[in-house]
């Protein structure tokens, strides 16, 4: 199931599975509000004030590590523009070079 699910991830740009991570993290931070006003709001007995904390810390957790999947998927995308940068600037260099500077002989 693993290889099919990274498989599956190969065939998505960076761009996709950044904005894909930030749809997911945005929902978990909508879990946590609403957690938090649950724990604000009502009345609630030892046993679910300690369930909705750990509720909390696991949606905590998830959003750390979304958060660390998602500046090693922006650091990604700032490095393929920047190649992409360079072949563009690369492109362009061999074209004043052969074509441009054809026309001036």
């Amino acid at each position: 199931m693993a290889k099919l699910k990274d498989k599956r991830r190969e065939n998505i740009s960076v761009a996709t599975e950044i904005d894909r991570l930030e749809e997911r993290r945005e929902r978990c931070q909508d879990n946590l509000e609403r957690a938090e006003f649950r724990g604000r709001k009502g009345k609630l007995s030892d046993r679910q004030r300690q369930q909705l904390e750990d509720e909390m810390a696991i949606i905590n957790e998830r959003v750390q590590n979304l958060d660390k999947e998602l500046a090693l998927l922006r650091g990604e995308n700032r490095r393929n523009m920047l190649l992409s940068v360079a072949l563009l600037a690369v492109g362009a260099l061999f074209y004043y070079a052969f074509f441009y500077n054809d026309e001036d002989s």
